[in-house]
């Protein structure tokens, strides 16, 4: 029978788990680095030793979360006879032929493997996070810009409906907003119908103010957006798709719908800020006396010098989101009961911490490690886009 494994050797074997994860990061890094004067702001945190290590950090669980299938050594789900609450290192009792013979972070109170549930963990929050802080960011970045630029009631009237939602405190709106009886009432899809239509606004605008003279460009780029962006609209807010290619569970759709509303009224906020700061600039002046239309300056002149005060913001974000869904596990408010992500790992970890403190202890590090890199590359960006 195979013997409990030292750490040396628990965190050996992890390492090789890890060996898809080493070499995508190894790719990146020498692709980013032979290339990094080409490569704008994104090249030039190659050279901030702060904004590596958080690029490396936050691209590790990137790519965790790419290869999970490949890292995990058991079926997160998948419950084991004797494996209960067993410290990391323990072989895996009456092992068949081929299974993975040990649990390398031991198993938690339902004899489940805390490893793979770890690195599946990974993928169920990366899979919610960005996605749901670049939809808020539509959101935030289509309201607040003509707020800002235009003023005036529209200025007005916006931000007193972002100042009503930041009324609110963050973790109680998102509690009320993730609850089964909420999801009841019809609620989420009504603001998953008014929120997933910014993203087709803002890029149907975009180009339109881009190629207003060339018509051609304006009405392939435009036609384009329209078509793919009601079909996934009509899956994703309504599970209408019917081709199937879109689709959302309600569960899921609860959860990402209350990221995203929760976090625009903040978006939206940065964004005026900024922009009622550069409208005074010659560039935006220069721009008018050429005769190009207000949402040409706002979407071509002013965005695009405040992308590094937001790219900072949208990195800090997702780990404020990241912290927020892990909150919402760890009540028991996640995607599902079962599901492997940390809040409700760290959940299950907790109810018997006093004795068996590693089913808690490895998705919390893991939470951690994942906002520390983002908070660092967050730093870097921002250390590198004041000298842009």
């Amino acid at each position: 029978m195979d013997e409990l494994l030292s750490w040396g050797a628990i965190l050996g074997r992890v390492a090789v788990q890890f060996l898809p994860v080493w070499i995508a990061l190894v790719v990146t890094y020498a692709v980013s680095i032979t290339f990094k004067r080409r490569l704008g702001l994104y090249g030039k945190l190659f050279d901030s030793p702060v904004g590596m290590i958080g690029f490396g950090i936050v691209m590790f669980w990137v790519f965790t979360a790419l290869f999970a299938d490949q890292v995990i050594t058991h079926d997160p789900l998948a419950q084991f006879s004797g494996m209960k609450n067993k410290v990391p290192g323990t072989p895996l009792a009456n092992s068949p032929e081929g299974q993975y013979g040990w649990f390398l972070f031991g198993g938690d109170h339902l004899a489940r493997d805390v490893f793979s549930r770890m690195v599946m963990g990974a993928r169920s929050v990366l899979s919610i996070a960005p996605a749901a802080t670049a939809f808020a960011f539509m959101v935030g970045i289509t309201l607040g810009v003509p707020a800002g630029y235009f003023g005036g009631r529209l200025d007005t009237s916006l931000s007193f409906i972002a100042n009503l939602v930041l009324a609110f405190p963050v973790i109680l709106l998102f509690y009320l907003l993730v609850t089964p009886e909420i999801r009841l009432t019809g609620i989420p899809v009504v603001l998953a119908a008014v929120l997933f239509i910014f993203p087709i606004i803002f890029l149907t605008i975009l180009f339109n103010a881009r190629y207003f003279t060339d018509p051609k460009k304006r009405n392939l780029y435009v036609g384009i957006v329209l078509v793919l962006g009601f079909w996934a609209y009509s899956g994703l807010a309504f599970n209408m798709d019917p081709l199937g290619v879109w689709s959302m569970d309600p569960n899921l759709l609860n959860v990402f719908v209350s990221v995203v509303f929760v976090n625009s009224p903040t978006v939206f906020r940065i964004v005026r800020g900024i922009v009622m700061d550069l409208k005074a600039r010659d560039y935006v002046a220069a721009g008018q006396t050429r005769g190009e239309g207000p949402w040409y300056i706002m979407l071509w002149e002013i965005l695009p010098n405040a992308r590094g005060p937001l790219i900072v913001d949208f990195c800090l974000r997702i780990g404020y989101t990241t912290i927020l869904l892990g909150t919402l596990g760890f009540f028991g408010l996640g995607v599902a009961p079962d599901s492997p992500d940390w809040g409700s790992t760290i959940d299950d970890g907790r109810k018997t911490l006093s004795l068996f403190p590693h089913a808690a202890v490895v998705p919390a590090l893991a939470l951690m490690s994942l906002v520390l890199g983002l908070n660092l590359l967050a730093d870097g960006l921002r250390e590198e886009s004041l000298r842009d």
